[in-house]
């Protein structure tokens, strides 16, 4: 994929300002576009948007094909006569300003949007009863099972918590027929709680109805929307549930093995994800059509999509199941060039962005460039003290070491914010950014304080070769710690919570965008 020098912003819309409890796809989404394209920018990336459950990770969702009913505005489904006004005023502990409360809006929301989904289904007028009736056909080959995954899981999860059962998941709680997705198990379940079903599949015809609908805005405002796919799925998922032999699992429905990555130097233990691994000799049976159907679903929501830890498909790291650590696993060759191949055939030129960071090998970057998918560069990682007193400034993330077929970003979701990044360094370190970006290095300390080091940084990563650049909204602004959206290997805390103040949008900032997008010649795709 060739990219047009391009420039944009890093935003979940969960982090969107306004709505009760939570960011939204509704008015406030709209009005992002619309400060997006005063400020020139072209490019919208977002996080995985399935819909989220214990620790509230957009990548651990209970279905990679799925929206995320908690970013369904309520607004809308009151004008269309879903809802009713009284109905979709939040009480008094659902706040609108500040982090969002997960487990407040879950237990407000999801009650409230079943009660749309009841009124929805007895109310809709014909045109409305046909438009639902195509979007269930037309994603019948994913809505179907994960309509009946949902509806079995709540059952079951409430069941276990009356009985005081720690794990309620699939694999290890429900009946055996239903565990093994047993196909007159799950038809007789279908026909016993139809109803059941059929509220997962109208909420979910509300999210992708509401989508669509931004996606289209966003489209005709010049501005392209960037999705994200995790490589690897939950476990307690619909997609691993209904496709159990796509993974590497035991009999009794357990991972053989579970995805992670080996020691480094930042951790003595590796990371241990938990995933369940893939089988890709099943895989390849049927061309990846599970892969294919996954990435095609993506783009129909977005325009490019980001497909996290782009390694994975190289080699990957394979660790037994049930070890407490990473240390004890192994690498093992992914599918490679066999899988891109079936991708490109299926569906063209491929819009992908490949997730490049980590350790990463020749192999690696010779698949990547095989195929001219633009990998990512991290200014964060780019200042090296140790090369610097060597006088050999090479670092690969350093901007004037960059080839044009990359994706420029400042920091990720999974980084501090780059202003709370810079306040953590060391004075020598602030020094060298300060002299790199043209600054006096006695200045360092007071350019830090006053957010002007994080300001030149956005403008190097909008300056430089690189055809696109991506900037967390938080660094616009040049925002602290309080406002970092993530902390990788840690649950609960404030991950994912992170809301940006309805103050935010200001023009101010997006003129400065827009000069920068015309001086850098960002300013068409």
């Amino acid at each position: 994929m060739q990219l047009k020098r391009a420039s944009g912003i890093l935003l979940h819309p969960t982090s969107l300002p306004g709505s009760p409890g939570i960011g939204t796809i509704g008015k406030n989404a709209f009005d992002f576009i619309d400060w997006l394209s005063e400020a020139n920018q072209t490019l919208w990336q977002i996080l995985p948007s399935g819909p989220t459950g214990y620790g509230d990770s957009p990548y651990a969702s209970f279905s990679t094909f799925a929206g995320n009913p908690l970013l369904i505005d309520l607004d809308i489904l009151v004008k269309e006569g879903v809802l009713d006004k009284d109905q979709a005023s939040p009480p008094e502990y659902i706040r609108t300003n500040g982090n969002v409360d997960f487990g407040s809006v879950v237990y407000w929301k999801k009650p409230l949007l079943k009660t749309a989904a009841v009124q929805f289904l007895t109310r809709a007028d014909l045109k409305t009863k046909r438009n639902y009736e195509l979007f269930k056909a037309e994603n019948a080959f994913w809505l179907d099972t994960y309509a009946v995954f949902m509806s079995i899981k709540e059952i079951y999860d409430a069941k276990a918590q009356k009985e005081g059962v720690a794990n309620s998941m699939w694999n290890a709680y429900w009946p055996e027929e239903l565990k093994k997705c047993n196909a007159d198990a799950v038809e007789k379940w279908q026909k016993d709680y139809e109803t059941d079903c059929e509220i997962q599949k109208a909420i979910q015809y509300f999210y992708f109805s509401q989508w669509n609908a931004l996606k289209k805005y966003a489209n005709g405002k010049g501005i392209s929307i960037i999705g994200d796919i995790p490589i690897f799925v939950a476990s307690d998922s619909a997609d691993v549930w209904a496709n159990q032999k796509l993974f590497r699992l035991t009999p009794e429905s357990l991972p053989e093995f579970v995805a992670g990555v080996p020691p480094d130097y930042f951790s003595a233990d590796g990371q241990l994800w938990g995933n369940p691994l893939y089988n890709w000799d099943e895989m390849k049976k049927d061309g990846y059509s599970w892969w294919i159907d996954r990435i095609k679903t993506v783009l129909k929501q977005t325009d490019y999509v980001r497909i996290d830890h782009f390694r994975g498909f190289d080699e990957y790291w394979s660790v037994p199941y049930g070890q407490k650590t990473a240390v004890h696993g192994k690498w093992v060759k992914g599918p490679a060039y066999d899988f891109f191949n079936a991708v490109k055939s299926a569906l063209g030129d491929i819009q992908i962005i490949a997730e490049d960071l980590g350790i990463i090998t020749d192999s690696v970057r010779k698949l990547r460039d095989h195929f001219c998918l633009p990998g990512m560069k991290i200014l964060e990682f780019a200042f090296d003290k140790n090369e610097a007193a060597q006088g050999a400034m090479t670092n690969a993330f350093l901007p004037h070491t960059y080839d044009k077929n990359c994706v420029v970003y400042t920091g990720t979701h999974d980084n501090d914010t780059v202003q709370g990044w810079l306040e953590k360094l060391p004075l020598e370190d602030k020094r060298l950014i300060a002299a790199y970006l043209g600054f006096s290095e006695g200045e360092a300390q007071k350019r830090c304080a006053d957010g002007e080091l994080c300001r030149e940084l956005v403008r190097a990563a909008l300056a430089s070769v690189a055809n696109w650049a991506i900037i967390p909204l938080q660094d616009v602004y040049s925002l602290g710690t309080e406002a970092r959206m993530n902390m990788p290997s840690t649950a609960g805390g404030t991950n994912w919570q992170w809301r940006m103040g309805e103050d935010l949008l200001d023009k101010e900032k997006a003129l400065w965008l827009k000069k920068c997008s015309v001086l850098y010649a960002r300013n068409v795709l």
